[in-house]
């Protein structure tokens, strides 16, 4: 969709699943981030970093955590962040791109974001934006409640495999959906054929597994660590190629499971902003996780460094975007 409209103070464009489903008055923290496109391009002046998500979530705590390290390091003079929720992440991205030109605007981005994306063909996709950088990634742990019968991931899988429908999965999100279906692939299950209970975030999911009407579930580590270690939970398997710093969870590649699929999280700036422009806005962006705030927030939420950038991140996202169809035609959406 071409930015022929201009966002002021007081409206905002919001797109939904298929392009423009509403227009109307929102709330301050959106009319703020307007207010920061508006306000010129000196890039090191002011800069909004939007959250395709209510406070609280991942996409959240990165933009955050960027803010802060930002303000301690005098990177940017004003960074706020303001929350876009909605339709996984697609109505932050419409927005963004009305944002077209208006350099000083980050949007912190994903897989789920992707992936929501392909499953409601969005209007707007990362191609008529400025993906900048992967910056980290989180890593889906599998895990069952604390007095499963299942004691190891083999065990888990070989049940499923056999009775699917006695194996009902859950998880917090779409992401966790798509790592359930790279699941029962490798387990020899048809996705179409097993059984997932969708729960809205990572305390839904568990109650699913506590209360029983889940068996097993795919959940962000970072949101399950607490569970895990009080019992509550058992982790049969961390979804990562090898083996995670910190973290003594066996891996699923060396269960023998070629799951892999990661929450990775990415900068994106609106389009239509000039060479040098972007220049800057990779440049910030790599000051930001150079900083001592930075990195202890990947020791804090046990992140993953994976920084993308350049020609190695387009043919990143190309190839992500490949997989998450071909998961989605798995599943027949």
């Amino acid at each position: 969709m071409s930015s022929t409209h201009s966002p002021d103070r007081r409206t905002f464009l919001t797109y939904g699943l298929g392009g423009l489903v509403a227009l109307g008055a929102i709330g301050t923290a959106t009319a703020g981030s307007i207010a920061s496109a508006s306000g010129g391009n000196d890039l090191r002046s002011s800069l909004t970093i939007i959250a395709p998500a209510a406070a609280g979530g991942g996409w959240d705590t990165v933009a955050r955590e960027m803010q802060q390290a930002q303000r301690a390091n005098g990177i940017v003079n004003n960074t706020q962040v303001v929350n876009i929720p909605g339709a996984g992440g697609t109505i932050a991205l419409g927005n963004l791109e009305i944002l077209s030109g208006k350099a000083n605007n980050l949007m912190v981005g994903g897989t789920g974001q992707l992936a929501a994306t392909i499953q409601y063909d969005s209007a707007t996709t990362y191609a008529e934006v400025n993906p900048l950088a992967v910056v980290v990634e989180e890593y889906d742990v599998i895990v069952v409640p604390g007095d499963s019968p299942y004691t190891s991931l083999k065990e888990l899988m070989t049940a499923w495999a056999k009775t699917p429908g006695k194996v009902p999965w859950t998880g917090g999100g779409s992401f966790d959906q798509l790592v359930v279906t790279e699941m029962a692939i490798s387990a020899g299950l048809a996705p179409k054929d097993m059984i997932y209970v969708s729960s809205d975030g990572g305390g839904e999911s568990t109650q699913a597994l506590l209360n029983g009407t889940a068996a097993a579930a795919a959940s962000g580590y970072p949101d399950s660590i607490d569970q895990i270690e009080s019992g509550r939970l058992r982790a049969l398997g961390i979804v990562a190629r090898g083996p995670v710093p910190g973290v003594e969870i066996p891996t699923t590649v060396e269960q023998g499971f070629d799951v892999t699929l990661a929450n990775w999280r990415l900068l994106v700036a609106p389009g239509g902003i000039t060479p040098e422009e972007k220049t800057e806005l990779e440049t910030i962006v790599r000051e930001t996780i150079a900083t001592p705030q930075w990195r202890e927030a990947i020791e804090r939420f046990n992140w993953n460094e994976n920084v993308i950038t350049g020609e190695e991140l387009t043919r990143f996202l190309t190839d992500e975007k490949t997989r998450i169809q071909g998961l989605y035609k798995e599943l027949g959406l």
